[in-house]
């Protein structure tokens, strides 16, 4: 395959290319990667050999026809699309939840704690926000946590702050990551491509929680983006300075570092909503106290509803609790400032006894990240002894 530009003269060649889907050398990926002269705009892909073009007239040149019946166009910025396959009704719709499909599937899981949905053709009779919307619903009701990933129109800062408002309704079961990655694609010959980066950080998120805790942020020089050598939009300090207080978590090419996530809220973590629950490690935190609290309790059931059990319930949840006290996974010095766990006569009164119901009631003081570094540098005019 061969394009010349007639005016410049320069030429293209393109070996062993073919119009067949997932194909190493799939022609339009291959133009997008290794040609500055020619975009493919035709969907989808032709399946069969185009018909010879026809001889020219004597008197024109080889593409003199063109002019009166054009078969070709300047080349366009390329506007892309996500997804070939997927639209917003395959994840939710009619019956989906009472069938456990789409997003429901997750239902025959015995546990989850992130999710992550992949690109898909946006269906116009249901906006993305519909689907956001019902994951980070669906994400609160089964304790996860919904990263989302930023649409593939925001291609600068001002769009990001221009669309934020528009990614579904500020929850603090979910939170939005920009740009987007981009990375050898292994599949097309390792050919740079751009990636939806929402499994990258799902990574980084589990690596933290092994390494760290679940209660420490995974962001930093220490959230590196293993394997992704460029960004699709290179962000700088003022322009992070801007997302971050919206709610717009970064990612960041760092000296030394490589390419890290360099923000940790979560969709209520815009500055202007002084929502307590802004911070992704103490929104996930949380829902790992939950989650765990809530499976080291089922013995509780059918045991005799008084005070030697709510001792051991307060015995039980307490060891579990100082544990993490002690690796540190609290505010405090002292146990008494990090936790407390109360069951006992005043949260549990006759009428709930009555009713079969244990109360219990878990506080805790959880860790804020460090977002801003501020150094105040003074001047000591000092005196010399005599």
């Amino acid at each position: 395959m061969g394009r010349t530009v007639a005016n410049t003269g320069q030429l293209e060649i393109f070996r062993n290319v073919s119009v067949l889907q997932n194909h190493p050398r799939q022609v339009d990926k291959v133009l997008l990667n290794e040609s500055y002269l020619v975009r493919f705009r035709h969907e989808p892909l032709p399946t069969e050999k185009p018909s010879a073009h026809e001889e020219p007239a004597s008197n024109k040149k080889l593409w003199g026809d063109n002019e009166t019946n054009p078969t070709n166009t300047k080349a366009e910025e390329n506007s892309g699309a996500d997804g070939d396959h997927l639209d917003v009704s395959d994840f939710i719709g009619s019956n989906k939840e009472a069938n456990k499909e789409g997003l429901y599937a997750l239902n025959k899981a015995d546990l989850f704690n992130i999710l992550c949905i992949p690109p898909y053709k946006e269906n116009h009779n249901i906006d993305y926000d519909s689907l956001v919307d019902s994951a980070a619903e669906f994400c609160q009701t089964r304790r996860a946590f919904f990263i989302i990933d930023s649409p593939i129109e925001w291609t600068d800062k001002d769009k990001a702050k221009n669309g934020i408002q528009s990614i579904g309704e500020p929850t603090s079961y979910a939170a939005v990551f920009f740009p987007r990655i981009k990375q050898p694609n292994s599949l097309r010959e390792n050919q740079i491509e751009e990636f939806v980066p929402c499994g990258a950080i799902a990574g980084v998120f589990a690596r933290t929680d092994v390494q760290r805790g679940v209660w420490k942020a995974p962001a930093g020089t220490e959230a590196t983006l293993t394997g992704v050598p460029q960004l699709s939009v290179p962000l700088t300090d003022p322009e992070n300075g801007e997302l971050n207080p919206l709610g717009i978590n970064c990612l960041r090419t760092l000296p030394a570092f490589g390419r890290v996530i360099w923000g940790s809220r979560t969709r209520k973590g815009d500055d202007r909503l002084t929502d307590h629950w802004k911070y992704i490690p103490v929104r996930r935190f949380a829902l790992f106290l939950e989650e765990s609290l809530y499976r080291g309790t089922q013995w509780v059931v059918f045991e005799p509803n008084d005070e030697p059990l709510w001792a051991q319930i307060r015995l039980n949840l307490g060891a579990f609790m100082h544990t993490l006290f002690l690796q540190g996974a609290f505010q405090g010095t002292k146990a008494e400032d990090a936790y407390f766990v109360k069951c006992d006569k005043e949260t549990t009164i006759q009428n709930d006894i009555n009713l079969g119901i244990v109360n219990i009631i878990v506080g805790f003081a959880p860790l804020k990240p460090a977002e801003f570094v501020i150094l105040k540098i003074q001047q000591i005019a000092g005196q010399i002894a005599v």
